[in-house]
Parts: structure tokens; C-alpha cells; sequence
């Protein structure tokens, strides 16, 4: 047994060296990159124009150590996956309603609203949920709006619970503006703050794109850095969308990044996006779930998990 633990630690050791290595050429790189960027221009005077114009080079642009591997749980299968994520749900409201006598969740769309399925919560009541990301349509709208796909796949089950939704325009900087404003609404006892000001959820649910984008946070956009504004218009694609931002998704009190099955296109899962995302040489920029690395729990089944380091695997 100890010679087991020896050679385990010894493997965690070496791995995380080699990767503190790469990574440290890698911040070098960027550092040079970010001095010789020019200063990002302000957009306008509004506060998203303020918001767009102070993009955060140290955000965006700093290289991350691995995930903590203690951070990394890995199951047998997809319905594993969800029954963990639900019983951590379930904690957290349990905990934060003892606690105030009110539990804040955000969720995004995708496969996280599948891992949700069936779910009959008796605290629902008592709960308010917002959502990571949305794009600015119809909230009825079956085929694009996630609120829709989540009325009809769980939420329909989530006894008056109370649900903070767009204003259904395709306006994605009024309807930033607007869900930002909903959110600032909430008194402390229900969302509460942290010494900067910022909303503390109680956990945020987060999946991660091929890509690495989290929310609407898509690699290479200026949106990954920004620090100023809570919820951000993204307009990359149509109908736009808004996202909250990437240092309000780190500020949760419990942050679950779930990632499971497998399917034609991707038989091997999301594999190479966990790879990445938990110990790839990466930045924010480049792939936008590493700015979760420091703070998420990463729950994974095998498919997902088939490519990380052997330090990863250990007493799985």
C-alpha cells in the first residue's frame, strides 16, 4: 500500500512538473503578446460599450495550471454522471435553504438540461434559477429558446420555482442589459455578495463545448476577458445571445462542470475537450473552460475521461 501511494504521488508530481514546464513557456509567450497588443478601443460610451473596452489581458490571456486532481471525478456512465451532479444538486439547495431560506442555481442549455430529466425537487419552491447563457429569442420558442427545452424536459416538474427569463427580443445587448438588471434586483438574502459586490450562486451548473466555449464564452472573443458587467451581449452568430461572465461563473460557491456520453459524430465522448480543458496548455483565449480550472468540480464518465493523465485515473 504505502509503495502504491509513493509511486501515485510520484506520477502526480512528475506530470504536474511537466505541465507547470509547458505552461510557464506558454504565460511567457502570452505576456510578450499581451505588451505588444494595442490597448482594445472603447465602443461607445454605454456601460457595455466601458465593459467591451476593458477586456482583461490577465483573464484572457494566463496560462493556468492543471486541474487539482482531486478535483476530477470520474464515473462508470452518463446516468452515473447525472445521479452524482443530482445528489451534489441537492446539498447545495439543502445547504444554502437551511442556511438563508433560499438557493440560487444557474444552468445552461445542452446536455446538462438532459442530466436534469425527471427531477421533481420538493425545495423548488424556495429556489430561483437563471440561466448561464440564452440566445435572444422567444421564450416559447421550442427549437432555439433553452427556457422552452427546459420547461419541457424538468422544469415544468419544478413546483413555483421562480425562473429569470429574457425578454424574448432579438436585441442581445437591450436583453443583457435587462437580465443583468433582473439579477441586481434580487435582494442579499436571495442572491447574496461578496465583498466586491459580486453575486455569489449557490452552484452553477456549466458544460463545455468541443471548442471549450462555456455560456456563450467562444474562443478568441473579447468576451472571455471581460470583468466589468455581470451578463454580456454576444453577437456572433444570429440570433445573438447573452452569457453571464466568466468571473461570475468562477465567483459560485459551487461550480459542476459535467461532461458524459458518447454519440455518432463522437464516439469517444468529449474526450479531447476535457483533455484540453483540465491539463492542456491553454489559456481563457484559447480555450475558455480553463478559466474555470481553480474553481470547478469536474464530473466526467469514462468516455470523457479516456484521454486525461494516468494522475487523473488514480483511486477512481
Amino acid at each position: 500500500l504505502k509503495s502504491t501511494r509513493a509511486k501515485n504521488s510520484a506520477l502526480m508530481a512528475a506530470t504536474l512538473l511537466t505541465r507547470v514546464i509547458a505552461l510557464l513557456a506558454c504565460a511567457a509567450g502570452a505576456s510578450a503578446a499581451a505588451l505588444a497588443r494595442p490597448a482594445p478601443a472603447r465602443a461607445g460610451s454605454s456601460a457595455f460599450g466601458a465593459a467591451r473596452g476593458a477586456s482583461a489581458v490577465t483573464m484572457a490571456d494566463a496560462s493556468i495550471l492543471p486541474v487539482d486532481p482531486l478535483r476530477v471525478v470520474i464515473k462508470s456512465s452518463p446516468e452515473a454522471v447525472a445521479y452524482d451532479m443530482s445528489e451534489r444538486l441537492y446539498a447545495a439547495a439543502m445547504s444554502a435553504i437551511a442556511d438563508r431560506g433560499h438557493f440560487v442555481l444557474a444552468i445552461p442549455g445542452g446536455s446538462i438540461l438532459k442530466m436534469l430529466n425527471n427531477t421533481k425537487p420538493a425545495w423548488a419552491s424556495r429556489a430561483t434559477v437563471v440561466y448561464v447563457n440564452h440566445k435572444c429569442v422567444d421564450m416559447a420558442d421550442e427549437e432555439q429558446s433553452t427556457h422552452a427545452k427546459a420547461q419541457k424536459i424538468f422544469m415544468s416538474n419544478w413546483v413555483n420555482v421562480t425562473t429569470i427569463v429574457l425578454g424574448g427580443s432579438g436585441d442581445a445587448k437591450a436583453e443583457a442589459t435587462a437580465y443583468e438588471a433582473q439579477i441586481r434586483a434580487l435582494p442579499e438574502t436571495t442572491l447574496p455578495r461578496d465583498a466586491m459586490g459580486k453575486p455569489v450562486f449557490d452552484m452553477m451548473l456549466i458544460g463545455v463545448g468541443d471548442d471549450g466555449h462555456v455560456g456563450s464564452l467562444y474562443p478568441g472573443r473579447e468576451e472571455v476577458g471581460m470583468t466589468e458587467g455581470w451578463v454580456l451581449p454576444v453577437e456572433m452568430k444570429s440570433p445573438g445571445s447573452i452569457t453571464l461572465s466568466l468571473p461570475l461563473m468562477a465567483s459560485a460557491k459551487s461550480v459542476i462542470i459535467a461532461a458524459c456520453g458518447v454519440s455518432e459524430k463522437y464516439p469517444e465522448g468529449k474526450s479531447d475537450a476535457m483533455k484540453r480543458a483540465i491539463e492542456g496548455v491553454e489559456t481563457p483565449s484559447t480555450f475558455p473552460a480553463v478559466g474555470l480550472r481553480r474553481c470547478a468540480t469536474w464530473i466526467l464518465d469514462n468516455a470523457a475521461a479516456s484521454k486525461l493523465s494516468p494522475v487523473y485515473l488514480q483511486d477512481q
